[in-house]
């Protein structure tokens, strides 16, 4: 044995068990997955990647803004999602309805869900592909993964571009400001909950009559 196999760093035993907890609660979780005949649009289906600043809506949040999203889009509307995944998954859920929808989302694990899936980076704003016309969305939902005006006026760009002129934007209480100025959308009554508590206040905000108030 080489003296080198010292220098090796050792995971220590308390480590190790959690790391076999941790794996073990993984393999459970595809078992359960597999055995549900698991539905891909489930919200959970795809886990939140927090360094992507990922967070899921609570089920009812998700169902209310996507039953929200259907009303105001109207019979055989189109409805972007944007930085939205959750109500994403809340409107497939609804299949058979008479609307269609896509989702634009940085995170590529989402493109399991084929052509409905766009490559989106906030930073490039109006990098679409040019199949998406403009204003040819009957609603836009988005949710900018931070809360910065700089990711906020680059989202607005894209919404602009989408939305035949319905808007409703999820964000955080501290950006009524900016979200008036950039987008004009006006805070409703409603208020969003995710599945873990958020530190941060969250808001819905609409630019026309909406049913969350």
């Amino acid at each position: 044995m080489d003296d080198d196999d010292d220098d090796i760093p050792q995971l220590s035993s308390h480590t190790l068990a959690a790391l076999q907890e941790f794996y073990l609660e993984q393999q459970q979780r595809e078992g359960i997955k597999t055995s549900q005949g698991f539905n891909q649009y489930s919200i959970g289906s795809i886990e939140e990647d927090w360094q992507l600043s990922q967070f899921w809506y609570s089920d009812e949040t998700a169902s209310c803004l996507a039953n929200e999203a259907v009303v105001a889009a109207g019979k055989g509307g189109r409805i972007a999602c944007v930085s939205a995944p959750s109500v994403y998954q809340k409107l497939k859920e609804q299949d058979g309805k008479d609307f269609s929808v896509c989702i634009l989302e940085y995170d590529r694990r989402f493109s399991v869900y084929g052509e409905e899936f766009i490559f989106y980076d906030y930073n490039q704003p109006l990098n679409l592909p040019e199949n998406l016309l403009p204003h040819s969305f009957d609603i836009v939902i988005a949710d900018p993964p931070y809360l910065s005006e700089e990711c906020l006026q680059k989202t607005a760009e894209t919404i602009k571009y989408l939305t035949k002129g319905k808007i409703l934007l999820c964000t955080g209480a501290i950006m009524e400001e900016q979200a008036a100025k950039h987008l004009g959308v006006k805070i409703c009554k409603f208020i969003p909950k995710h599945s873990r508590n958020l530190a941060n206040e969250f808001r819905c905000y609409v630019n026309y009559a909406s049913g969350l108030d």
